[in-house]
């Protein structure tokens, strides 16, 4: 257990370190995010995918295809692979793991907040493989009544604002209710 929590606490200053590289390159002040992250909902999983065999159908796979909700995650995965990434023709490909390296994706947040001009990649796991895989995905949204919108410098007459403001705890809700029928009659 210490040892899950200290990955926790690594991952979630690193996440905050990459906050300030998403802001600079936005030419926004370095501590941008700080205001939005002092309470940050952080969600670290431990997962596990057997290998499957057969016709790769989206009901049974390891994951299926979704973007992540927050900010960001920052995903370590072992040599198995299996991660796929849709590109912007549509197609799935392959991330095959590179040793020593992380995978960060970019979130649905700060996809709203740029106003798509960071994209929330589509993606999902499929282990045919063989093998087991295993993953540590870190999900950092931002604190539950931060809110979002798209950066007035991300809004021109060719790019209107694509997204009303949102707190972080409604969008990651509403995506909840989306991926859960259970919750779909709640508010």
């Amino acid at each position: 257990a210490d040892t899950v929590y200290a990955y926790h606490e690594t991952m979630k200053a690193l996440s905050l370190r990459i906050l300030q590289g998403i802001a600079l390159s936005l030419d926004l002040e370095e501590h941008f995010f700080s205001p939005l992250t002092r309470k940050p909902i952080c969600i670290q999983r431990l997962l596990h995918y057997p290998s499957q065999e057969g016709v790769v159908d989206e009901s049974v796979i390891g994951i299926g295809a979704h973007t992540d909700y927050g900010n960001l995650t920052i995903l370590a995965q072992d040599n198995v692979g299996g991660l796929q990434v849709m590109n912007r023709d549509g197609a799935w490909v392959q991330a095959p793991p590179i040793p020593g390296t992380f995978v960060i994706n970019i979130g649905d947040l700060v996809q709203r907040l740029t106003n798509d001009l960071y994209l929330a990649n589509l993606h999902r796991v499929v282990n045919t493989s063989g093998r087991e895989r295993y993953s540590i995905p870190f999900f950092i949204d931002a604190d539950y009544e931060a809110v979002f919108a798209p950066l007035p410098s991300c809004v021109t007459p060719d790019n209107p604002a694509r997204y009303p403001a949102v707190t972080c705890g409604a969008h990651k809700f509403s995506r909840f209710r989306d991926s859960y029928p259970h919750l779909r009659s709640t508010s």
